[in-house]
């Protein structure tokens, strides 16, 4: 699960505490071309410090400078296992011009045209044109341009614009070690030269990563008077709320309790689940609300984003939100319809998105509700669980194998102050499979278009209904009648090919096979198992790797461990002796004369009796 980071927080990082200076410098300090830098990183828990009311982080501002005391503060709280990576993306120069008349000296920072300058670039917006000038292929930027645009790139999409930075590192950056017990890593030898760093790599505790940063090694200290090589950073980790988890199940796994918890789900609900198509499958978004103290601190937005991959169709019209005092959803305070004017659901069919957003109405609620708290600390449904649920279907569409077919969910939230918002994101897997039944005959002569098979259920006690499209049965629907049943015939190439069944044990039955021919003596035993193999890169949660058996025996599954392949082969029956003509005469007269011959015995024996 991914936890929040604040964009506030990154806007102090990457611009007050890590502000790359635009400064006219006399001659005085200059910088010494000849020197090395360093790069220090101390990674802490800040939420829980501040839980804990040992830290303040809106009184701390970074100098660059290494903080014994902050290090003393909050050495309890120290993260160990974060790996952080670095990329040199530009060269710090002078600028010398004439502006108005008026000569002019400042810092530029230089980007060339390779690859992955062009990355760090678009990913925050800036081109070519924004440029402060271009000179033998190189773009120099001012530190104001580099700010800005990270900033509103952050605010208009703070997620992607994270990962696409991510990628750009990783592509030709130097991981560091990851952070010790103390919390710390560090590099030396560095290159003169501006820097993008981010969190690469994080343990099972952290939800969230930081936000990336720009360093430029040297800077200048806080109070402009001289050059800083040595740089020391505290970046953090958001761990605490608000919280949010996407999990699944079929709705057929329903228990009719219809709880779960932020930790341990309940009722069938999993980060993964494997079905069939045409099977509904019920979705659940938990989320813990913001603390509320005040006005100031009341929710303005409160909005997910939800969308599933292109193989699940959305229901549509049957959302339903439900509050709890609890984590484990059992106190409920209050349940919201689609009708109850306290939130809008639009539908984009392009993206196959869903867009849950709090109205006015709702958001008054969620403020100012008094059925919760009593005091005058906190308000409305400050810290309570939100429970959201919806429903979809899986479609011919859906991607077969361990390709499986994911589905995000992201929430954007803000207060009063709406230039500062935070977003969370989670995801959920959906897993389908099929089977592969190449028909023969053992002497290549019979008529495949005359066999026919059934495919049952067996884990579930029913029959598979699908319907054909171009050669290849989709799962549709199971039935309980047998009559009810799709009759399976092999397509002119041989194969029977049946896509989107779930992980479950079948029986594949023979119910007719071409004039001649002997029928499978038993249904063929179709076994397809799943097990947690991995993590997603996004979410964390275990992915699914599926295997197979045919009649207790392992076989190789195909694309992507999607298709069960078997080989079904019927041979001749044996020649049963001539009926009728004169094989049936031999048999009625000896047959007649075995019973003359009995009837002479019996009345021989009888007479022989009567004369003694």
């Amino acid at each position: 699960m991914k936890k929040i980071h604040r964009v506030f927080a990154m806007l102090m990082a990457a611009i007050m505490a890590l502000s790359l200076v635009t400064t006219a410098f006399a001659a005085e300090p200059t910088i010494d071309l000849a020197k090395k830098a360093s790069l220090s990183i101390y990674k802490y828990d800040i939420t829980k410090a501040s839980e804990d009311g040992v830290w303040d982080a809106e009184s701390y501002v970074s100098t660059g400078l290494h903080d014994e005391a902050v290090i003393d503060k909050l050495s309890k709280y120290a993260i160990q296992g974060v790996e952080f990576t670095y990329l040199r993306v530009a060269d710090i120069a002078m600028n010398n011009e004439v502006v108005d008349g008026q000569r002019q000296v400042g810092v530029l920072y230089g980007f060339d045209t390779s690859v992955r300058s062009n990355a760090v670039l678009s990913a925050i917006g800036l081109t070519a044109s924004d440029a402060h000038k271009n000179e033998n292929g190189v773009n120099y930027y001012t530190s104001d341009a580099l700010n800005n645009k990270l900033a509103a790139a952050l605010a208009a999409n703070a997620t992607n614009v994270k990962n696409a930075l991510e990628t750009a590192v990783k592509n030709g950056g130097v991981a560091m070690t990851e952070t010790d017990t103390t919390g710390h890593t560090s590099a030396s030898n560095m290159e003169q030269g501006l820097y993008l760093v981010v969190e690469t790599r994080v343990p099972e505790m952290v939800t969230s990563t930081c936000t990336p940063f720009f360093v430029s090694l040297p800077m200048t200290t806080i109070d402009g008077s001289e050059w800083l090589y040595d740089l020391t950073v505290y970046p953090k980790n958001q761990t605490g709320n608000p919280d949010l988890e996407k999990t699944v199940r079929e709705s057929k796994n329903s228990t009719g309790k219809h709880n779960g918890s932020l930790t341990d789900i309940t009722d069938g609900f999993e980060h993964t689940a494997a079905v069939s198509v045409g099977d509904t499958v019920d979705y659940q978004i938990l989320s813990t609300l913001p603390t509320i103290t005040s006005k100031a601190s009341s929710l303005s937005e409160y909005t997910y984003v939800d969308t599933l991959s292109r193989g699940i169709k959305y229901n549509m019209n049957d959302v339903v939100i439900e509050f709890f005092r609890d984590s484990a959803c059992t106190d409920k305070i209050a349940t919201w319809g689609e009708d109850s004017g306290k939130f809008t659901v639009v539908y984009d069919d392009v993206q196959n998105s869903m867009a849950i957003k709090m109205t006015e109405a709702g958001l008054s609620e969620i403020n100012e509700a008094t059925s919760v708290y009593t005091d005058s600390v906190k308000r409305g449904y400050s810290d309570c669980a939100m429970r959201i649920t919806y429903a979809a279907t899986l479609t011919a569409d859906a991607k077969m194998g361990d390709k499986d077919n994911p589905n995000e969910v992201v929430l954007t939230w803000k207060r009063t102050n709406t230039t500062y918002f935070d977003t969370l994101n989670d995801c959920c897997h959906v897993y389908t499979y099929g089977v592969d039944v190449l028909k023969q005959f053992s002497d290549g002569k019979g008529n495949i278009q005359n066999v026919k098979f059934n495919l049952h259920n067996d884990t579930d006690n029913c029959y598979i209904i699908a319907d054909l499209k171009d050669g290849i049965y989709y799962a549709k629907g199971v039935t309980t009648k047998k009559s009810d049943a799709t009759t399976f015939v092999p397509n002119g190439s041989g194969h029977i090919i049946v896509k989107g069944l779930e992980d479950d044990a079948y029986s594949l039955t023979e119910i007719a096979t071409d004039k001649g021919y002997v029928l499978l003596k038993e249904a063929v035993k179709i076994v397809i198992t799943t097990k947690e193999n991995g993590a997603c890169e996004q979410c964390g949660a275990k992915l699914l790797t599926a295997s197979a058996t045919v009649n207790g025996k392992d076989v190789t599954m195909t694309d992507d461990n999607a298709i069960v392949p078997l080989t079904v082969v019927n041979n001749p029956g044996f020649d049963l002796p001539k009926t009728g003509g004169y094989g049936t005469w031999m048999f009625t007269i000896g047959g007649v004369a075995l019973l003359g011959a009995a009837a002479f015995i019996v009345v021989k024996s009888r007479k022989h009796k009567s004369e003694q």
